[in-house]
């Protein structure tokens, strides 16, 4: 008799189990040869090393479909380990569309909206580092997350790594209440809001222990090297130049570099140029770097926002 431990990484054991295991018994059933014993993300499985592998490629395509749908029910379950399983699959995977990044928390189907959103989740394929520059509402942000997201749970990578500048705006870190991770917690919100979104909140909060996914202001880049990464720079606008060139040569072996900014909303003092107005110049047209620009089109917050945008353009 053979033994397996498989470790349920990439989904709350509750969406394969079900309450009170009640999914897990359906499993059980179509593999009555086998012994499964569930502890948390963890599930040891004993029997013939041959129904072991069966069992594995089942649990494989349960677990795709689940990020794929967004639900795994009791019935779905019993038609995927049918006979008829591996083809009921490929048929939902052509019925979801090629928009769909990943499934979020509660089934949230994560899809690229607009043509330049589009053409970031194609572009990412093709090359290590983008520059996605546009104003705001664009979904820079939320895209490069998921597409984060996204290469974390295919385990292209071991690690997400999510960076803002901290820039004050007025305000004096040094006169916020809390300690260092409290006043910076801020300027990382919205990366913490996409997140929210995408992992569920025990999980979101191992990773962050285990620092699978790392928050952190830029200024704690300096120095490393960031391998086996999918790095994203936020609020690129508001670095300067000595800063964007120090990111930008972190960039280790296996690694991915999305760079977002919107050069309309600088906040640096007058006399600091932006990092990125100067990397977008210089890294024109280098192979392996895209830079996509987002424009009023691909505004996807509320409709109010696109035509604020424009009346300030307008003013310029």
């Amino acid at each position: 008799m053979t033994e397996k431990l498989i470790t349920l990484d990439s989904v709350e054991p509750v969406e394969i189990y079900g309450v009170n295991d009640v999914k897990l018994n359906v499993i059980k059933k179509h593999f009555p040869k086998l012994k499964l014993i569930a502890r948390g993300y963890s599930l040891k499985v004993l029997g013939e090393q041959n129904e072991i592998v069966r069992f594995e490629k089942k649990l494989e395509m349960l677990v795709e479909h689940y990020h794929k749908s967004g639900v795994l029910t009791d019935t779905v379950i019993e038609r995927l380990l049918g006979q008829t399983g591996d083809n009921l699959l490929e048929q939902k995977e052509e019925n979801l569309g090629s928009d769909v990044i990943l499934f979020g928390n509660n089934g949230l189907v994560i899809k690229a909206k607009t043509d330049n959103q589009r053409r970031l989740v194609s572009s990412v394929i093709k090359n290590d580092m983008l520059f996605a520059v546009g104003p705001a509402g664009t979904g820079k942000t939320y895209t490069a997350v998921a597409l984060a997201v996204k290469a974390l749970k295919n385990k292209e990578v071991k690690r997400i790594i999510l960076t803002r500048p901290a820039v004050e705006a007025g305000e004096n870190l040094g006169f916020l209440p809390g300690d260092l991770k409290e006043k910076l917690d801020p300027y990382m919100q919205p990366l913490y809001d996409a997140l929210n979104d995408m992992v569920p909140a025990d999980k979101l909060n191992q990773y962050i222990e285990n620092r699978i996914i790392q928050i952190a202001p830029l200024a704690f880049m300096r120095g490393r090297t960031l391998d086996n990464a999918f790095v994203i720079l936020d609020e690129a606008q508001n670095t300067t130049e000595s800063q964007m060139k120090m990111f930008l040569t972190r960039m280790g072996a296996n690694a991915k570099f999305i760079v977002t900014g919107d050069v309309t909303q600088i906040d640096l003092p007058s006399k600091q140029a932006s990092g990125l107005i100067q990397a977008i110049k210089l890294l024109k047209n280098v192979e392996g770097i895209d830079i996509i620009t987002l424009d009023n089109t691909d505004v996807i917050r509320h409709k109010l926002v696109k035509s604020i945008i424009e009346r300030y353009e307008t003013n310029k």
